[in-house]
């Protein structure tokens, strides 16, 4: 095996190169292949104030009756399939291009008003505690007249269960209100979901921190360049949202009841403090990175001022031993009893007052 390639294989497991491809390697101007699904799961709750109508679908047509139900409905997609998003789309009044936007995978989050429905499209962020990684799942939310329809990559991960809840009780705000409502809390859910996972992202941090101060290794630079591109990934998908959310707190269109442009402004005033936090923790990564760069120099230092004290002792004994092993026939105590006894004593005697000159000046 060539060593280059050897090196490689050392280094790959520890520093997790693999993770920087999955991050940065996506092209927008490659048309995505979308792993094959194996079904897709369809939810409609339709409800008003004092009923709901919560129902599995097995077929996409299924969905057509729930538009103009006179009720609030809440259409649910898990999985992407195109041909039945295309259909979906096409009777709800979808824009192609909103299609194309649903059908594409790694979009940035962004909001569109086109032909009388607003749409908008995030990711949902969760933390990975094995692989101390933060996925994605590309959300695409619908809003038209009464209706709202979502669309989910993942049918196994979902952090819509407290709006289920909360549609499951009568006469709760939600039930109340129109579908910009729960357009809005469809938001809300997912930007105090970041909070949870820059939690963890947090816990994470901070152990980090206290084995760069207490034992620093190569692992440990190794797992702060891991958090970096986490961090990256983070901010990547919390940034964008902020400029979603305004727009629809400066849409003008006739979906979106005055009195809910405050909601949207709560979930703005979220969205901002979740990217100061953002920020804060890719400050502390940097200080992290210093401080390593510190660790190990100070490490460094240690060790320099240890060999140079070990040298500066050793320097009376090497040059006493030389004097006395010179080749001359007149050297002082060479040819007496004790002479060899003094040589040593001295030698001895000489680094032990160094030592003690070196302590008392605080050199260790």
């Amino acid at each position: 095996m060539r060593p280059d390639k050897y090196i490689q294989q050392l280094i790959e497991p520890v520093f997790n190169t693999g993770r920087t491809k999955e991050i940065f390697g996506f092209n927008p101007t490659v048309q995505p292949e979308w792993e094959d699904v194996k079904e897709t799961k369809l939810y409609v709750y339709s409800y008003n104030a004092v009923s709901i109508e919560k129902v599995e679908l097995k077929n996409i047509r299924e969905t057509f009756r729930f538009r103009d139900s006179g009720k609030v409905s809440w259409i649910n997609v898990d999985g992407i399939v195109k041909p039945d998003i295309e259909l979906i789309s096409q009777h709800f009044g979808v824009h192609p291009l909103l299609v194309e936007d649903i059908s594409s995978i790694g979009q940035r989050p962004k909001m569109d008003d086109i032909e009388g429905v607003l749409f908008c499209l995030l990711n949902m962020l969760y933390f990975n505690e094995e692989n101390c990684a933060v996925e994605q799942e590309q959300i695409s939310i619908v809003l038209g007249k009464d209706f709202v329809i979502t669309f989910q990559e993942d049918a196994t991960r979902d952090v819509f269960k407290s709006i289920r809840d909360k549609l499951n009780i009568a006469n709760s705000k939600l039930r109340l209100r129109g579908a910009d409502y729960l357009c809005y809390s469809l938001l809300d859910v997912i930007v105090d979901h970041y909070f949870e996972v820059m939690e963890k992202l947090g816990d994470k941090i901070e152990q980090l921190e206290e084995e760069i101060v207490r034992r620093s290794t190569k692992k440990s630079l190794a797992k702060l360049n891991s958090l970096r591109k986490e961090m990256i990934v983070l901010k990547r998908n919390v940034s964008p949202v902020r400029d979603l959310i305004n727009g629809f707190i400066k849409s003008e269109s006739e979906l979106l009841d005055d009195k809910i442009n405050k909601y949207f402004k709560d979930v703005y005033d979220h969205i901002i403090q979740a990217n100061d936090v953002a920020e804060n923790y890719r400050d502390i990564l940097t200080s992290l990175q210093d401080l390593y760069i510190n660790q190990v120099n100070l490490k460094m230092n240690e060790v320099m001022k240890v060999m140079a004290i070990v040298t500066c002792l050793l320097a009376p004994g090497a040059v006493i031993g030389g004097i006395f092993g010179m080749n001359f026939d007149v050297i002082p105590y060479s040819h007496q009893k004790w002479g060899f006894y003094i040589t040593v004593a001295v030698m001895l005697i000489v680094p032990l007052i160094m030592l003690r000159i070196f302590k008392k000046r605080g050199w260790f």
